[in-house]
């Protein structure tokens, strides 16, 4: 970015984790951030955007589009868009969780990774396979969000009504057409879960291995949990994407548990 670019600073648009991780590096840059952030998402994701010090500009899912408000608002104040997955940069800088977790586990026999708009598994994929050609590949979605399983299905990007499922950060409508592209060349296979089984693996994951996960971040361990993954892959590395969890999510696991 130029000095000028800078001044005027960034917009993005989010559900959550990508608003963290833009409004944080904005901060520690002194750039001003602008994010724009569903209505509906969890409110420790809100709190922490705002909290980096982004201007969070709200909207409605079922109405209105996260990305038309953010390119307007790009073009009326000038500010530089920091897309969430469909670009070459965003997805070479998710890719490194990758990278990080085959350099010290280097004989994964499989990789799975959650898809919201598909820049995560894309960068992964082709981390993984520049490291080991023979790494199998898998996307998992959740069922009231399907769109890349429907476009893979139909080699075209299918687009869907808002989504419904509980793991937030997977609630796109579609993937991008670079990831789109990524994922038919990559991929072994896109799995589904739905919402009981994304509860359970958070009953799992959060007591017994004493990790912080959200759902998004619990819906490649509900397919390993579920059997969705090939049983002659032994050896899977699980993406974790997330663990920003609300109390009001916490509290219901605790209720029914």
């Amino acid at each position: 970015m130029s000095d000028e670019q800078k001044r005027r600073g960034i917009v993005a648009f989010s559900s959550g984790n990508h608003a963290q991780g833009v409004a944080l590096a904005a901060h520690i840059l002194n750039i001003p951030a602008t994010i724009v952030m569903p209505d509906d998402a969890p409110r420790v994701k809100l709190d922490a955007t705002r909290g980096y010090g982004a201007e969070v500009v709200l909207n409605n899912r079922q109405t209105t589009s996260r990305e038309e408000i953010a390119r307007k608002l790009g073009e009326e104040r000038g500010l530089t868009l920091v897309p969430p997955f469909n670009d070459p940069h965003i997805i070479a800088g998710q890719g490194t969780a990758a990278l990080e977790l085959l350099e010290e586990i280097p004989d994964l026999d499989a990789l799975v990774s959650p898809i919201g708009g598909g820049g995560l598994i894309s960068g992964c994929a082709i981390a993984a396979k520049a490291m080991r050609p023979q790494i199998q590949v898998f996307g998992v979605e959740a069922e009231g969000a399907d769109d890349a399983k429907q476009s893979l299905q139909r080699g075209a990007i299918v687009h869907i009504e808002p989504p419904t499922t509980i793991a937030d950060g997977i609630r796109t409508q579609a993937v991008g057409t670079l990831t789109f592209a990524i994922m038919r060349e990559l991929l072994s296979d896109v799995v589904i879960v739905n919402d009981d089984e994304i509860m359970d693996a958070l009953r799992f994951v959060i007591p017994r291995m004493k990790i912080v996960v959200e759902p998004t971040g619990a819906v490649p361990i509900a397919a390993v949990m579920q059997n969705r993954i090939p049983a002659n892959l032994k050896r899977v590395g699980i993406i974790v994407s997330g663990g920003n969890i609300g109390t009001e999510i916490l509290a219901t696991l605790e209720l029914e548990k």
